[in-house]
C-alpha cells in the first residue's frame, strides 16, 4: 500500500548537477522539501549560494561543489571530494546541460563535442561515479536523468542537442537493465516547454510562443513546480518498481503531435 512515507526522502542524499539555476535549482530545492540533503553541483560554486541557502532554510544540509561535467577528470575529482566529505549520495539528478541553436549545415565539430560532452558523455560518467560505491556496497539508489521532448521528436536547429537527449534516453534504458538487479533504478524526466536560461532564445519570439501554445493541450508553458512531484516520485520508494522509463511533463504535447 502506498502512503506518504513512500514519498519521504528523509535520510537520503541527492546529488544534483546543473543545480545553480532553472530546472536543476528547482529540483534541488524540491527534493530538499521532501527531506533530502543536497550535494549541489555547477561549474561555478559561488553561483550555488542561493540554492544552498534555500535548502539550508528548510533545515537540510546543502554542500556546493564546483565541477565541469564535460571534463572526465573533473568528474573524478568531484567524487573524490564527495568521498572525503563522508557523503554517500543515493539519489542522482543528472541535469547539467547546454544548448546552442544552430542550423545543421553550420554545426562545427567543436560545437557538437561541447554539447555532447556535457549533455551525454558527462551524464554517463557522473552516473558511473555515482553508482560505483553503491554497487560495491550492495546498496540501492535512484538516478533521474533529464531528457527532453527531443528524446522523442526532432527540433530544427537543435541537432546536436537532440542527439544528446535521444542518447540520454538510450543510456537510461541500458543502465536500468544493467543495474536493476543491484537495486539501482534509472529513469528520465522529459520536460516540455519550460522557460529557462537555456530556452530563453525561443521565448523572445512572441510568434513562436503563440504557435507553441497552440500545440500544448493544456494551453500553457510549464512551471518549475510542475517538475518537482515527478522527480520526487522517481527518486522515492513510491517508484520502487519503475525503472528504464521516461516521464514526459509536457502538458500533453507528446500525446498530441
Amino acid at each position: 500500500m502506498v502512503s506518504k512515507a513512500n514519498f519521504d526522502l528523509t535520510g537520503r542524499v541527492a546529488l544534483v548537477t546543473g543545480a545553480s539555476r532553472g530546472i536543476g535549482r528547482a529540483l534541488a530545492e524540491g527534493l530538499a522539501a521532501h527531506g533530502a540533503d543536497i550535494l549541489a553541483v555547477a561549474r561555478d560554486a559561488a553561483a550555488l549560494d542561493p540554492v544552498c541557502e534555500a535548502v539550508a532554510a528548510q533545515g537540510h544540509t546543502a554542500i556546493p561543489l564546483a565541477a565541469d561535467v564535460s571534463d572526465s577528470a573533473a568528474i573524478d575529482a568531484l567524487f573524490q571530494r564527495i568521498q572525503r566529505l563522508g557523503m554517500a549520495p543515493d539519489i542522482l539528478v543528472n541535469n547539467a546541460g547546454i544548448e546552442q541553436v544552430c542550423p545543421s549545415d553550420a554545426v562545427t565539430p567543436e560545437l557538437w563535442d561541447r554539447i555532447l560532452d556535457t549533455n551525454l558523455k558527462g551524464a554517463f560518467f557522473v552516473a558511473q561515479g555515482f553508482a560505483r560505491p553503491l554497487l560495491a556496497a550492495g546498496k540501492p539508489g535512484s538516478i533521474v536523468n533529464l531528457g527532453s521532448l527531443t528524446s522523442a521528436v526532432g527540433v530544427p536547429t537543435a541537432t546536436a542537442y537532440t542527439a544528446s537527449k535521444s542518447g540520454m534516453l538510450g543510456m537510461t534504458r541500458a543502465l536500468a537493465t544493467e543495474w536493476a538487479g543491484a537495486g539501482i533504478r534509472v529513469n528520465a524526466l522529459g520536460p516540455g516547454y519550460f522557460r529557462t536560461d537555456l530556452t530563453e532564445v525561443f521565448y523572445e519570439n512572441e510568434d513562436w510562443q503563440k504557435a507553441m501554445l497552440g500545440k500544448i493541450p493544456m494551453g500553457r508553458f510549464g512551471r518549475m513546480d510542475d517538475l518537482i512531484g515527478a522527480a520526487v516520485f522517481l527518486a522515492s520508494d513510491a517508484a520502487a518498481y519503475v525503472t528504464g522509463q521516461i516521464l514526459y511533463v509536457d502538458g500533453g504535447y507528446i500525446s498530441a503531435i
